[in-house]
């Protein structure tokens, strides 16, 4: 008589892949992204003769007075509060649109969908600096330099092809049953997105929100070709114009950049459980 032990006794050990190399890969990168991150940090903490005398130590006296006064600063406020509102506009629009359309492409079949959608992921391949002056004629023709709409608009143009690439392959993977069941429940179409299967897709949804709101933040170059008055910079902008006032100001210099970090990274961090989900979420079909 077989046994369960017998049966298991039988089956061979799968082999140990040996980890330690891709371990070692990890370390590399990490140490590559947290040094310059410790070195901003602590430089802040430090007087600019320190700087050149000891760069990568800790400081001798820790010099708060960097940090308090860019929090001080009232333009420091003002543009973390039009980055935080250009941020939050874009990743709403582009969210939302892209939703809607990987919804359409996901559940409906209709002739020149896969056309279309081909449209639309080749502006993957349409680099930013490439549209940057006709971009600018068009937002001169409609009035728009010197509005953060102008910001909002065309990120969120930038958004949407990768945002309805994820969203549609989290949307397809969500069995028919489900839709059919609640068309039969009497709900419609677009209760169904609605109700049902945006909330299922909340990791998906949290993955293109980290990934709009990062890009928003630190996008440079637009808000660089849009804003003229100082009432209307993001932190990028600032940042460049900090570095300029204080140019042999080094560690004031890193104080402002590490500040400019916080929220983005403080955002990601909270996120970023939903971001290796929401992108491997869709990779198989339930």
């Amino acid at each position: 008589m077989t046994t369960l032990a017998t049966r298991g006794h039988g089956k061979k050990p799968r082999p140990r892949r040996n980890t330690l190399p891709l371990h070692a890969v990890a370390w590399i990168v990490g140490a590559f992204i947290l040094i310059p991150v410790l070195y901003a940090v602590l430089g802040g903490f430090k007087r600019n003769s320190e700087l050149s005398e000891n760069p990568f130590g800790l400081p001798t006296s820790w010099v708060t007075g960097n940090y308090t006064d860019v929090l001080a600063s009232h333009s420091f406020w003002l543009q973390l509060w039009n980055s935080t509102f250009i941020a939050v506009s874009t990743t709403v629009l582009t969210v939302g649109v892209a939703a809607l359309a990987g919804f359409v492409f996901a559940r409906f079949a209709f002739r020149g969908r896969e056309v279309l959608f081909t449209l639309f992921t080749a502006g993957l391949m349409f680099p930013f600096a490439v549209a940057i002056l006709p971009i600018f004629v068009l937002l001169r023709t409609l009035g728009l330099l010197g509005n953060p709409l102008g910001v909002i608009l065309v990120q969120a143009a930038f958004g949407l092809p990768l945002t309805i690439i994820i969203l549609r392959g989290f949307f397809r993977s969500i069995p028919g049953e489900i839709e059919e069941a609640a068309i039969i429940d009497g709900c419609s179409p677009f209760g169904f997105f609605w109700r049902i299967l945006l909330p299922m897709a909340k990791p998906a949804v949290a993955t293109v929100s980290v990934l709009a709101i990062v890009g928003s933040w630190n996008n440079f170059m637009l808000p660089l070709v849009v804003f003229t008055e100082e009432a209307n910079w993001t932190l990028p902008l600032g940042i460049q114009q900090f570095q300029g006032q204080y140019a042999s100001d080094t560690a004031r210099i890193l104080a402002y950049l590490v500040l400019a970090m916080v929220p983005a990274l403080g955002f990601y961090a909270v996120a970023e459980r939903h971001l290796v989900g929401g992108l491997t979420a869709g990779a198989t079909k339930g």
